[in-house]
């Protein structure tokens, strides 16, 4: 993490309009986000104080905390005892394409790293064996990772591939995202059948993901498919929404 300026708020364009109708604190929370997603507040940056930030904008501090709060209500800043308000880091936004979570971290620069808790061959369930077009309690390959981004756990991923696809070494899950591999052995990624929803935390869930028991968790669950047709991986992942979104582009049909 870099090391935190004393007062990096002082570089930033910040301004309020009063005449304007959106609330005063909303203005500010925008424009402290925005600096926060495109850089130039970057993680580990300390916003600085409250009072000189409020009489630097003409606001009263209950307006400078509430706008604060906001933003760390949504995981982008943290209060830390005796350090101050600092800058965690940006919500990843994840387009709805084919893509790998380790990609998407990386393209926003949110240096990912991951954790293989499972790496084995088990019996395929009922769920499982539909998804991947096998038979119920054959053999099928079972990776569990932790994906983090800047050392917090960001998401937990369960993977089932079918048996003999490709050499899923431990070490190699740990330092490149599995599409990526799946590539690399030749595997052309054509389209995937996609679910999104959400649900309260489990003990388990809570534990592993830095949250408590009962939060909110994103929740996806995806079946990739090959250029021949062929079913080559279904996962069910489950992601902090305070570090992650899904992004929709939507069109109007003609």
């Amino acid at each position: 993490m870099p090391k935190p300026d004393a007062d990096p708020t002082v570089q930033l364009d910040l301004s309020v309009d009063r005449s304007s109708p959106v609330p005063l604190y909303f203005q500010l929370s925008q424009q402290l986000e925005a600096a926060i997603e495109q850089g130039a507040l970057t993680p580990g940056s300390l916003l600085g104080n409250e009072i000189e930030l409020a009489a630097r904008l003409g606001l009263s501090r209950p307006t400078v905390r509430q706008a604060i709060q906001s933003l760390v209500d949504k995981g982008l800043l943290v209060r830390r005892r005796g350090v101050g308000t600092q800058v965690v880091h940006s919500q990843v936004k994840r387009p709805l394409e084919l893509s790998s979570l380790y990609d998407d971290l990386e393209a926003a620069g949110q240096r990912p790293a991951t954790k293989v808790l499972v790496n084995t061959v088990v019996p395929a369930s009922a769920e499982v064996a539909a998804a991947l077009g096998v038979a119920e309690d054959g053999d099928v390959h079972r990776v569990e990772r932790l994906r983090l981004a800047h050392g917090e756990p960001m998401a937990y991923l369960c993977n089932h591939l079918p048996p003999g696809l490709l050499d899923l070494d431990t070490g190699q899950l740990e330092t490149t995202g599995l599409y990526r591999l799946m590539r690399s052995a030749g595997i052309t990624l054509h389209s995937a059948r996609q679910s999104i929803g959400a649900r309260a935390a489990t003990a388990a869930e809570a534990e592993r993901l830095g949250e408590t028991e009962g939060a909110p968790l994103l929740t996806m669950r995806r079946t990739t498919f090959d250029d021949t047709g062929r079913a080559v991986e279904y996962g069910t992942h489950t992601y902090r929404p305070s570090r992650y979104s899904f992004e929709f582009q939507l069109l109007v049909r003609p």
